[in-house]
């Protein structure tokens, strides 16, 4: 009997252990932040790249995971718990709304004590990301337009040399400009119409340094950049007679005369009804909306990617300074089928083409 004791009783307390040790085991956290809102099209897509990501690299277990951690903007499992909060700073775009933002969400996230931050966007980067420079808290980031040099985030792209590394998101507007010829063939000058916002400054600094260049097939007429929807519409309708093509930047911070920031979707919807020029852009977002055609900077891909360098630092117990910051391959050549109708295009032949929008999501909701 006593040996059978001696057997079963250390028996007994190893397995007695194994769910108290279990318990006892640290759950990974990470908090998200992105820079807009849940409604906003680059973000949903780039949250489809997240949850692809966080399923291939196994810090989630289950599509249902996944889709809980969409809808409710944080999933608890048995081995993490990530958090996610809105900077809205599209809707909410002012300096003062931001930083109002920017203090609740750093609130959340002290009081949360995350292993690691995840960024999305530009604001969130620099309004968020600047505040965890050289702490104890690793982070990585996706979709900065700019540099992260220029938030003081790194000391380059190639060896950042802090607690900060991630995704660049540089566009593709030299590959835009090419296709678009091949789709317009006729054009030979084109305007920028851009809203304020920090992301159409970095882009339309891209393009004008790139027309400076000499090597633009397209001539630069005028560049417009303004918050107020009256001068971008006025400015689309004098330009219309005096270039062969747009590029849109983003539109997503124009306020109407109320100072209040418009519905995207309204802002297009107005532009396809009384702008008769075509059209390029830079993300498929706003071919979706209606704008005729881009060369797509993934959103998919940038939330796919920054999950790649989460499991750098968290799995393989990288170092973010020693990582250098990435820019993922272009995605789909695009084009809307709605749009090329209503400017009389024909598109057969057109074999450049990867992918086709059938609508035009800003008609339908703001219809002639």
């Amino acid at each position: 009997m006593m040996k059978i004791l001696h057997l079963i009783i250390p028996l007994y307390i190893l397995f007695s252990l194994v769910p108290a040790a279990h318990a006892g085991q640290k759950k990974l956290k990470i908090f998200v932040v992105s820079s807009y809102h849940k409604e906003y099209l680059w973000e949903q897509e780039a949250n489809e790249g997240f949850c692809a990501g966080m399923l291939d690299f196994k810090f989630l277990d289950s599509r249902e995971q996944a889709d809980e951690y969409t809808l409710n903007d944080q999933v608890e499992t048995d081995k993490i718990i990530i958090k996610k909060s809105w900077l809205d700073s599209k809707r909410k775009s002012s300096r003062s709304e931001i930083e109002k933002s920017a203090l609740a969400i750093l609130s959340r996230i002290n009081a949360f004590g995350p292993d690691l931050i995840v960024l999305g966007d530009d604001n969130a980067s620099n309004f968020v990301g600047s505040q965890y420079i050289d702490s104890a808290i690793p982070v990585v980031f996706r979709g900065i337009v700019g540099t992260p040099v220029k938030y003081g985030l790194a000391d380059s792209i190639e060896h950042p040399g802090h607690n900060v590394t991630g995704v660049l998101k540089l566009g593709y507007p030299k590959e835009t400009i090419k296709y678009f010829l091949k789709l317009v063939p006729s054009a030979r000058t084109f305007a920028i119409l851009a809203d304020g916002s920090e992301t159409s400054r970095a882009k339309v600094k891209e393009i004008i340094q790139f027309e400076e260049t000499g090597k633009s097939p397209l001539k630069l007429v005028e560049t417009v950049m303004t918050n107020s929807y009256t001068d971008w519409q006025n400015a689309a309708l004098r330009l219309q007679g005096k270039v062969d093509a747009f590029f849109i930047i983003n539109h997503n911070t124009i306020k109407g005369d109320d100072g209040r920031t418009l519905d995207p979707f309204k802002v297009i919807a107005w532009y396809l009804q009384n702008i008769k020029k075509p059209e390029m852009t830079w993300e498929k977002q706003f071919v979706q909306e209606g704008l005729l055609m881009t060369v797509d900077d993934s959103a998919f891909k940038q939330g796919y990617e920054v999950v790649r360098m989460a499991d750098m630092v968290i799995h393989q117990k990288k170092n973010p300074e020693g990582i250098p910051c990435i820019l993922p391959s272009r995605g789909k050549i695009m084009v809307n089928r709605q749009r090329a109708k209503m400017l009389g295009f024909d598109l057969s032949g057109k074999e450049f083409i990867e992918e086709y929008e059938d609508k035009s999501l800003a008609l339908e909701k703001y219809p002639q």
